[in-house]
């Protein structure tokens, strides 16, 4: 199974168009929204993660280009500073994918960078800015 952060921008011509329903019918792709901004007939914006064999996800890339869908993976990542965090939780109330939960009975703060989906809410939200953006170095050269 592969799995990939994506970023997909929709103008006018295809935005009506039922693009992701494709993806899963025609690819047997699997997706998860963590954002969307859809304006009819005019313009939009998905964030999301998208999985499935790597032979239809690579195909489902090439259909949503052929769409006229731009497609961009997330080229950057975030990152906890284990030096820095004091483990108050702030970011684990407004992370949409999971990645950072409060673990029982232990109370402390995990964070786990496979379901992050670089939104950076949390770095806004830490207060001891323990929250990190990295470039993704993998991601750029793809």
């Amino acid at each position: 199974m592969h799995a990939e952060m994506l970023i997909l921008r929709f103008s006018k011509e295809v935005v009506d168009k039922p693009i992701i329903y494709r993806l899963v019918k025609d690819f047997d792709l699997e997706f998860n929204l963590l954002k969307a901004t859809i304006t009819p007939r005019k313009e939009g914006l998905i964030v999301m993660e998208l999985k499935g064999h790597p032979k239809n996800f690579r195909r489902g890339i090439k259909y949503l280009k052929e769409a006229g869908v731009k497609v961009q993976r997330v080229a950057h990542e975030v990152r906890r500073n284990e030096e820095r965090c004091y483990q108050c939780g702030t970011c684990t109330a407004i992370c949409p994918s999971g990645a950072l939960y409060v673990e029982r009975p232990e109370m402390s703060v995990v964070f786990d960078a496979a379901k992050c989906s670089a939104c950076e809410m949390c770095c806004v939200v830490c207060p001891a800015r323990a929250m990190e953006v990295r470039l993704n170095q993998k991601a750029l050269e793809r």
